[in-house]
């Protein structure tokens, strides 16, 4: 005996689960009206209360008697009720994962940038090297310190009786003095300024690694968005395939479809599971990589992320991008500051090609005659100019020159890679979004539709949901794909937004 089977099939949603949740709860047989099922195990509860309380009701009422009257109409004293907690705002709206091991931190795009620019643990010892190099311009600033010497000959140590003044005035000699070098030709003006210009040059190097952890942050990002989006996808699917296995069940009850494609229906399932597998996996590395990316101090070991992956047209053209680049780049303009530093480091070493002034003044004492002394020392630049310096700052000169040079040439041709890419990316998600995926849905449908009331195979419904399955995985990714194009654009560029 055939037995009735439904032959409407949609996706799961909600109804289901309420549905559900209706054959899960008892009905009262009589009138066909559900009751809780905690009803039904407090029952045995409250007839012992009740023969407890009929037990004890002649003896406590006639005691109640004979002390005071009875009242007429008491009024049943109302059960006081707990007031509910208060509710704690959320900052965020709810997750998406429901669980004990839901996780309670969540961020978004913005906040893991800023996370990551605070506790990236590469990127803050790169900023200690402007601290070294703010250093180095105080070491440079420094003048030479003057020398003070003294000395104190000819003293009786050995014959104790000559120990006296009289005898340090006439026989001893004390000397004391007080020597300063003087910098010529301007050295420490040319040391405080090639310091203070490698300080800029090593300021820009850090923006520059800020820049490129920015686009790595941003990377990661999209990459646990779009492992989120595939798991949801994934869920959403097995539990459309579990759907249709039921129908192919009643099916095969029925006599309306053989063993043969029943088993085929329940082994097509696996597919579903490992793929829901897969992405869970594939969601866990993605969620993992982006914390290392921040700094594991930053962010618990149980974190999500809020946002979704979106399509963003390109509304500006390639020109104003290069010429926005070329202005921006940070490490454009460390390889342009490079070229002033190595001009200071020459104009250092021709400074230093000066020889410096040293001045003392002495004071002696001898023979009880006291004399002050005064001394000029400097040297005479015949052989030694600091030559070999000189032509090392200049031939590093002309290296900077060329690697800006190359640098310029490398950020127009990034720019345009990048654009594009982008341009490429977004055309491929305007293709799927122009109606694909809409057509790969209404295929996936009508297959479903014309399978249930067999007017198509087994083959020709697997068939349809394998292509429905393939066009949304490949959008997620396209649209992934596009996002991460996006934010590599903004990263050669140089700037925050397009």
């Amino acid at each position: 005996m055939n037995r009735p089977f439904a032959t409407k099939l949609s996706f799961p949603s909600s109804a289901d689960e309420h549905a559900t949740a209706q054959r899960e709860t008892p009905c009262d047989p009589a009138g066909g009206r559900a009751f809780p099922r905690t009803r039904r195990r407090a029952a045995p509860r409250a007839v012992a209360l009740a023969v407890l309380a009929l037990a004890l009701a002649p003896a406590a009422w006639g005691q109640q008697r004979r002390k005071q009257p009875p009242k007429r109409h008491a009024a049943p004293t109302p059960r006081v009720l707990p007031a509910p907690p208060p509710a704690v705002p959320a900052a965020h709206p709810a997750p998406a994962q429901i669980g004990p091991h839901a996780p309670r931190v969540r961020i978004d795009l913005r906040q893991a940038i800023h996370l990551a620019l605070a506790h990236n643990h590469t990127l803050r010892a790169e900023r200690t090297l402007i601290v070294q190099s703010q250093a180095n311009q105080l070491t440079a600033s420094l003048r030479p310190n003057p020398v003070f010497d003294t000395d104190a000959l000819f003293l009786p140590v050995f014959n104790p009786s000559k120990l006296n003044a009289d005898n340090f005035s006439v026989n001893g000699e004390f000397d004391a003095g007080a020597s300063y070098t003087w910098e010529l030709g301007g050295k420490r003006r040319a040391r405080m300024r090639a310091a203070e210009e490698q300080t800029g040059v090593t300021i820009q190097q850090v923006q520059n690694d800020t820049r490129r952890l920015t686009y790595g942050v941003k990377r990661r990002f999209i990459q646990v968005l779009l492992a989120e989006s595939n798991l949801r996808f994934a869920r959403r699917e097995l539990k459309s395939f579990q759907s249709s296995l039921r129908i192919s069940r009643e099916q095969y009850k029925a006599g309306s479809i053989s063993h043969g494609d029943l088993l085929k229906t329940q082994l097509q399932l696996l597919t579903f599971q490992t793929d829901t597998i897969g992405a869970k996996v594939a969601l866990t590395r993605a969620l993992f990589s982006l914390r290392r990316e921040i700094g594991f101090g930053a962010v618990p070991a149980q974190y999500a992320v809020l946002g979704r992956l979106r399509y963003q047209p390109l509304r500006r053209g390639v020109t104003g991008l290069e010429a926005e680049a070329l202005r921006r780049r940070p490490d454009l303009i460390a390889a342009r500051r490079e070229i002033v530093a190595q001009g200071g480091q020459l104009h250092l070493a021709r400074a230093n090609a000066v020889p410096n002034l040293t001045t003392t003044l002495d004071y002696t004492h001898i023979y009880g005659i006291g004399n002050l002394s005064a001394y000029a020392t400097i040297g005479i630049p015949i052989f030694d100019r600091n030559q070999g310096n000189i032509a090392l700052t200049q031939a590093r000169i002309r290296e900077a020159r060329q690697f800006a040079q190359a640098v310029a040439e490398q950020v127009v041709t990034a720019v345009r890679g990048s654009y594009a890419q982008l341009r490429s990316n977004n055309g491929i998600v305007r293709l799927y979004r122009s109606g694909y995926l809409q057509k790969a849905r209404q295929s996936l449908v009508i297959a479903q539709y014309a399978y249930v009331r067999g007017a198509a195979s087994l083959l020709d419904f697997l068939d349809a949901e394998r292509s429905y399955r393939t066009v949304e995985l490949n959008y997620r990714q396209a649209l992934a794909a596009a996002m991460v194009a996006r934010a590599r654009l903004v990263e050669t560029v140089g700037t925050q937004h397009l």
